[in-house]
C-alpha cells in the first residue's frame, strides 16, 4: 500500500525484507544513488523512527515512510546548515563569508549553488529558487523555495507572510536609547545605498532598534524591519552615527572580527502552501558577545 501527501511517501511492508532493497523496489523511478541519499539524510522512517542503516530488517506490517520535512542528518553543508526542509521550502543558517547567489566573479561558492547540488542528489530535476538575500558577510536565517510557485507566493506576499525579521547588529560606539529610523533609500551608480528624508528620492525604509548589550566601544542592537530594502540596516546604522562593526562601506573604522557585525537572528513567516506558522532562530554568534563579558 502506498500513500502520498505533500510529496512524502508511505508504504506497508507485506513480507520480510531489508530496508534499502525495499526502497529500491518501491521507488523504481529514482536512481539508486538518490534513494541512498534520502536514506543517508535520515528522512526514511520505519514505524515513525528515523532509520539510515541500509540493511535494517523489515517485518510484515512495518510502516516505511519518506518524510522530506524531517531534520536532515546530513544538513551541515559547506558554509550553511539546513534548519528545515519540506516539499516547497528549505530554510538555512548561513555562515558569514558565503554569498547568497552568484556574482560575475563567483558562481560556485554560494548558498544557491550548494543547495542546488544538494537537492539534485535526491532527483536530478530538482531545483532551488531564490526568495530573498543576505549580504555575503551577514550570517543567519534564510529561506529558499523548491518550487517556482512557492517562490512567487513568498515574493509577491512577503510583507503579509513574514511576521518577524529580527537581526542582531554589533555597532561602533555606545547607543543609549531605543529608537526607530525612517528614511527613503536609493542606489547610486557605485551600487551604494543613499538615505534621504525626501520621499521622491527612494523607497521608504523603516528600522526599529533596541539596545541589547552595551559597552564603551560597542553596542549590540536587536533590530526589526518593517521593510526589507537593500543594505537597509547598514545604511540606517550609519545614519544613526553608529555604523556596523566591519562595515567600511558604510562608515565603520573598526573590523576586529574580519566580518560584518550583522546576523539574521529570527525569521518567522506563514508557509506559502500549507499556511503553517513557522519560526526559525539562529543563535547570536559568540564572537559578537566577547566585548560584553
Amino acid at each position: 500500500m502506498k500513500n502520498t501527501k505533500e510529496n512524502n511517501e508511505q508504504w506497508t511492508v507485506n513480507e520480510k525484507n531489508e530496508l534499502l532493497k525495499f526502497l529500491f523496489e518501491r521507488m523504481p523511478d529514482r536512481s539508486k544513488k538518490s534513494v541512498r541519499a534520502v536514506l543517508a539524510r535520515g528522512q526514511v522512517f520505519v514505524n515513525d523512527v528515523s532509520v539510515s542503516q541500509f540493511n535494517a530488517f523489515l517485518e510484515p506490517g512495518d510502516i516505511v515512510a519518506i518524510r522530506l520535512s524531517a531534520p536532515n542528518k546530513q544538513a551541515s553543508l559547506r558554509g550553511l546548515k539546513i534548519l528545515h526542509e519540506d516539499a516547497d521550502l528549505i530554510v538555512i543558517d548561513k555562515e558569514a563569508g558565503l554569498l547568497s547567489i552568484a556574482t560575475n566573479n563567483e558562481k560556485d561558492k554560494t548558498a544557491y549553488h550548494i543547495l542546488s547540488e544538494y537537492v539534485k542528489r535526491a532527483h536530478p530535476r530538482n531545483r532551488i529558487f531564490v526568495v530573498h538575500r543576505l549580504d555575503r558577510e551577514t550570517s543567519g536565517v534564510m529561506v529558499y523555495a523548491k518550487t517556482p510557485e512557492a517562490q512567487q507566493i513568498l515574493q509577491n506576499n512577503w510583507k503579509q507572510l513574514v511576521t518577524e525579521r529580527t537581526y542582531m547588529a554589533l555597532v561602533e560606539g555606545r547607543v543609549s536609547e531605543n529608537g526607530t529610523i525612517t528614511s527613503f533609500l536609493s542606489e547610486d551608480k557605485t551600487l551604494t545605498m543613499r538615505s534621504s528624508q525626501n520621499e521622491q528620492h527612494g523607497k521608504k525604509a523603516i528600522t526599529h532598534y533596541t539596545v541589547f548589550k552595551t559597552s564603551r566601544k560597542q553596542t549590540l542592537l536587536k533590530v526589526n524591519l518593517d521593510t526589507g530594502r537593500k543594505n537597509q540596516i547598514r545604511i540606517h546604522m550609519q545614519e544613526l552615527g553608529h555604523p556596523i562593526v566591519g562595515d567600511k562601506k558604510y562608515g565603520a573604522t573598526t573590523n576586529p572580527f574580519r566580518r560584518l557585525g550583522l546576523h539574521a537572528h529570527i525569521l518567522a513567516f506563514t508557509h506559502p502552501v500549507t499556511h503553517q506558522k513557522m519560526r526559525f532562530q539562529s543563535p547570536v554568534p559568540p564572537i559578537f558577545l566577547t566585548q560584553f563579558k
